[in-house]
């Protein structure tokens, strides 16, 4: 692989070019994950502050109460923006859907392991655990290459 870099005319826009003989998985990872820097920040709203949020910086988002709220490191927002739409706007980034109300960022799971009925826990960097549901277990191993 060549990488060329190149430094943009004065007042020219930066300009990321790919030239590939196939889209594999990891360079569609790669060019999400560019976009995601840079043009998906989230809004978040806490108490009376309103905060951009980097979606890097987000562990998951979960449903409750018909309100959406990311949790990162440093708290928990609310989101104006329902789970499917989260969902489809992260659709092949790190984010998967792992139940009917959350959304978890597979880049910050330290570890999963089974539990019962076919469910799995995930054990998050910042150490909170949350559930898999069974009928996204499969999806979450495809996702972390087991």
């Amino acid at each position: 692989m060549k990488i060329t870099i190149e430094t943009p005319q004065p007042g020219g826009e930066d300009e990321i070019i790919v030239r590939c003989a196939s889209l594999d998985p990891k360079l569609m990872n790669l060019i999400y994950a560019l976009k995601m820097d840079r043009e998906q920040q989230l809004t978040g709203y806490q108490e009376d502050k309103i905060v951009k949020l980097s979606p890097k910086d987000i562990f998951y988002f979960e449903s409750v109460d018909n309100k959406v709220f990311a949790y990162l490191g440093s708290g928990e927002y609310e989101i104006q923006k329902k789970l499917y739409e989260i969902e489809e706007e992260y659709a092949g980034t790190d984010f998967l859907r792992i139940s009917k109300s959350a959304i978890v960022n597979v880049a910050k799971i330290a570890y999963i392991r089974p539990i019962f009925n076919g469910r799995f826990e995930a054990k998050l960097k910042n150490d909170e655990r949350i559930i898999i549901s069974r009928q996204y277990v499969v999806e979450l191993k495809n996702k972390l290459g087991i």
